[in-house]
Parts: structure tokens; C-alpha cells; sequence
């Protein structure tokens, strides 16, 4: 029989509480770990990550010799890493002759290997070697834009899982409102060719324009590089459903005979039952119906009015 122990101490109570499931899940941390062996390319590409992410990731400067995401039992450390952190991102570089200058992203669910894609960094420009105002840099913990140009996004398999495994590592956190002034920066991913993607950071400036929607400028603030694509895992179709399982509480209720259109807005359907109008009795009070008597009568009485009777005083 399995004994389950419950922490003792309040500082364990509510560490523990903060990592328990929600209904409404915070912010994904971003776990960032070397290989064996790293280029200075890697390390700059790993520390730049760490600083998009700033406050919602965490780095170790330590080489892994045990983690191999790809191979079977090499996934173990990374697992336990991701359960230590509570980071449900990765981020881990590796050098090697046959895979130079290897960045392998994934993805976690219940801190274990939910899928990870594999691409080699090439052109690499790091923050330092672009010159702007410092004034446009973007703030820390700002929502961004995404931008994807190419049909290759929508058609390829490969670019597909990298679309969505770049937008939850850099999405931030879910708002519900946003405010224009603080959109400051936007991630451009080009699909070059069917397995090379170009990645760019850029800061937004705001003109004036003369009407209320500003003027927009894109001013390149760093880094950009070539992801050449490589090996993927995709998680089964089990794993992704239990993943994507939601609460019954946040589930929609069905709203029946609504329907809505995109032109229309809402609108819905009002039933009524059947009037039986044939049926209804109809009252006899109607004018029309006291005249009709009148002219019965008149023509009873051979064409002459009926007199009314005069009322007669009490004596």
C-alpha cells in the first residue's frame, strides 16, 4: 500500500499549490540547458532566448552529457529537469561534426516528452551587431505580433510543427485585452524553402499618420538566423487528445437555435406553436356583429328604425 505524505511546512504547502493543476494555467516557463559540447554560435543563440524570455525562463551553464531527446532513455534528465523547474518549454543546444550547431525545442506535458523539433542554426546576427535607437527597444514581458510569410507554413508538415512550437515558445502570456502601446515587438519567420525558415526579431515604431490608427515602422533589433530543419518527433493522436482535454467548467454551454455568421452577427430561431385559428371562438361583443342585429331587426320590422325606450322616472 502506497503511504502519501503531506508537507508538514507552509513554504512546501504553497510551492506545492502553485505548481498543482488550474483551471486557468500561467505563463509556460522555458527551460535552457547546454550539450556536451556547444559552439560560441549556440551559446549565443541560448543566452539570446534567455533574454526574450527573461523572467519567464531559466538557464543552466552546465554541460549534459545524459540528455539525447531523441534517443530512448535519453530522455530521462531532461524529465527530471522539467519536473524540478515546472517548465513545460525546452531549449537545448548541442555541437556535433555530423549535426553542427544543433538546437533541439520541445515541449512537455505532464513533464514528459510531448514533441520536439530539431533545426541547425545558420547566419546567425546577435543583438550586438545591430545599432538602433535604444529608445525603440522592446520592453521586458511585452506582447508580440507573429508574422509567417510563406504557403510552406500551411502546407508542409515539418514547417507546421515549427509554426507551433515557435508561437507557444514565444507567445508570453494569455491576456484578454491589450493595449496598442504596448505592442513594441514582432517575430518575422520566412519560409525560404521547404525546410529552411528565416527567423527575425524586429521592435515596432509608432508615427503619426494623421488618423487615429498610428503609421508603423519595423526597425530590426535582433537576432535573426537560418533554421534549417532536421529531425522532428510529433506526439500520437492519444497523447494529443488527453492533452487537449479542458475542464468541464470551462467547457461552453450549447446556446440551441442561435446561430452566427460572420456578416449577420448573432441571430436565432423562435418557434411557435400551431395558433388553430379556425378553432378559436370569436367573441360576440364585435361591432360589427351589434350592426348586423340592428339591420335584422330593421328589416323585421318592415324597414322601420325600432323605437328606444325612454327612461322613466321613479316616483
Amino acid at each position: 500500500m502506497l503511504k502519501i505524505k503531506t508537507p508538514k511546512k507552509g513554504r512546501i504547502r504553497r510551492e506545492l499549490e502553485k505548481r498543482a493543476p488550474k483551471l486557468e494555467e500561467t505563463g509556460k516557463k522555458t527551460l535552457i540547458l547546454h550539450g556536451t559540447k556547444t559552439s560560441s554560435v549556440l551559446n549565443s543563440v541560448l543566452t539570446e532566448i534567455y533574454h526574450l524570455k527573461k523572467g519567464n525562463s531559466i538557464k543552466y551553464s552546465r554541460k549534459n552529457e545524459n540528455i539525447k531527446p531523441f534517443e530512448s532513455g535519453g530522455e530521462t534528465s531532461l524529465e527530471f529537469f522539467s519536473l524540478k523547474t515546472d517548465c513545460s518549454l525546452f531549449v537545448y543546444g548541442s555541437h556535433s561534426r555530423k549535426r553542427p550547431n544543433n538546437l533541439v525545442i520541445g515541449r512537455t506535458y505532464d513533464h514528459h516528452i510531448y514533441d520536439i523539433v530539431e533545426v541547425g542554426v545558420e547566419n546567425l546576427r546577435s543583438m550586438e551587431t545591430f545599432f538602433y535607437d535604444k529608445k525603440l527597444a522592446p520592453q521586458i514581458g511585452s506582447k508580440p505580433f507573429f508574422v509567417f510569410i510563406g504557403e510552406a507554413f500551411d502546407s508542409v508538415d515539418e514547417l507546421k510543427h515549427l509554426k507551433e512550437i515557435l508561437l507557444d515558445l514565444f507567445h508570453g502570456d494569455v491576456v484578454t485585452n491589450l493595449n496598442l502601446a504596448g505592442l513594441d515587438r514582432v517575430y518575422l519567420c520566412a519560409a525560404v524553402s521547404g525546410n529552411r525558415v528565416f527567423f527575425s526579431h524586429c521592435a515596432l515604431h509608432l508615427k503619426k499618420s494623421g488618423t487615429i490608427v498610428p503609421r508603423i515602422e519595423l526597425v530590426e533589433v535582433g537576432p535573426s538566423m537560418d533554421m534549417v530543419l532536421r529531425r522532428n518527433c510529433r506526439p500520437n493522436d492519444g497523447l494529443r487528445k488527453e492533452a487537449m482535454k479542458t475542464a468541464p467548467e470551462l467547457a461552453k454551454k450549447k446556446e440551441k437555435n442561435v446561430v452566427k455568421d460572420a456578416v449577420l452577427g448573432k441571430f436565432g430561431k423562435i418557434y411557435i406553436p400551431d395558433q388553430k385559428v379556425g378553432s378559436v371562438p370569436l367573441d360576440n361583443k364585435a361591432k360589427g356583429v351589434k350592426r348586423e342585429r340592428r339591420e335584422a331587426k330593421i328589416r323585421g320590422n318592415g324597414g322601420k328604425a325600432p323605437q328606444k325606450k325612454q327612461k322613466q322616472d321613479a316616483e
